[in-house]
């Protein structure tokens, strides 16, 4: 196991009080290299205090999540581990709900399923096809609690059909988040999920999220879902390069209103779509324009960002703000960083 942090303030769960409001911090962990690396990182999450270690599903674009999954929970104790996010298309609905299941298992309860559309950087390279995306994600979760319930499941699906299935073990109530930045997404979940995360979504866009999700949750009688923004903390001219980089592939997976308020041109989306199917994001990197840069990511010094913050948090009644760690070099860096801008005084 990789040696601990030792800040002397190690928390189970990390809740900064910002004006009023109690955030949780919680961490996308990109598994672009080894999964050892990826480790470290989430044991650093942990001693900080995180609520969640998110590890997303890219396909070939990175590690494999589930076995990443596998060796984050066997390196921690208290977070929350899970896909932030999965998709319904590159495995049969029942081995997501199997492994979410066993990764529950393994780590004493702390497992979490979150899921999406599925994006090109996933899609593409092994030549998947998005079909009818949000029923299939509205049949995941379904399968996934029944299967979780020890019911019998038998149904057709979009991504995967049920034959008299029965999966013989799982907790009812793991928690699923849905994310996503369309409409019909919204409204499913508000519908159907424990928590949506509004993954790089455009700033004056969140509240109409909200807004959306809650007002649908009123109308099924339901809680209101928790709500996690993630974005990334940029204080340096480096981190606002390497932001360029992430938006490339959320960019073209953004709904088509939100490409036409940014002025991203039919040209421009196809050129980075070109860059993402040569060299990935880092080659598409250069066609991500500044001011996009500025609509989806917090930036400026750490007074700046921490101002930022507490603004859309106490707007929006945001529960929990995720941090994305793109490079696993400076993943202590950029985790205490965060730590620092959600925790740290006005």
């Amino acid at each position: 196991m990789p040696e601990r942090l030792d800040h002397g303030f190690t928390r189970l769960v990390y809740a900064a009080l910002v004006s009023g409001v109690m955030v949780q911090l919680a961490c996308m962990v990109m598994p672009e290299g080894p999964v050892e690396a990826v480790v470290r990182a989430a044991v650093v999450a942990e001693d900080l205090g995180c609520s969640r270690v998110w590890i997303p599903d890219e396909g070939l674009a990175a590690r494999e999540c589930w076995v990443t999954l596998g060796a984050v929970a066997a390196a921690t104790s208290s977070v929350e581990v899970g896909t932030g996010i999965t998709n319904a298309y590159t495995r049969h609905p029942g081995m997501t709900a199997a492994a979410v299941a066993t990764l529950d298992e393994a780590s004493g309860g702390r497992a979490a399923l979150g899921i999406g559309a599925g994006g090109a950087l996933t899609l593409t390279a092994l030549a998947i096809e998005r079909r009818a995306p949000v029923t299939a994600m509205r049949e995941l979760v379904v399968t996934s609690r029944a299967l979780w319930s020890g019911e019998v499941v038998d149904r057709d699906g979009v991504a995967g059909g049920f034959r008299r299935a029965r999966l013989g073990f799982g907790r009812p109530d793991i928690p699923i988040w849905v994310a996503g930045r369309g409409p019909r997404v919204m409204r499913l979940a508000g519908e159907v999920a424990d928590g949506f995360i509004m993954s790089f979504v455009h700033k004056e866009l969140i509240g109409e999220h909200v807004a959306a999700i809650r007002s649908t949750a009123d109308e099924f009688g339901r809680s209101h879902p928790r709500l996690c923004y993630m974005t990334i903390l940029a204080t340096t001219e480096a981190a606002r390069r390497a932001a360029r980089a992430s938006l490339t592939f959320r960019l073209v997976d953004s709904p088509e209103t939100v490409k036409a308020r940014i002025g991203l041109d039919p040209g421009t989306e196809a050129a980075i779509r070109r860059g993402l199917a040569d060299g990935g994001p880092a080659a598409a990197a250069h066609l991500v324009r500044d001011d996009w840069v500025d609509a989806f990511v917090i930036s400026g010094t750490v007074q700046e960002c921490r101002a930022e913050l507490n603004a859309l948090v106490t707007a929006h009644g945001i529960d929990e703000f995720q941090v994305s760690v793109n490079d696993l070099h400076s993943a202590a860096e950029d985790l205490s960083l965060a730590a620092e801008i959600v925790g740290g005084p006005l």
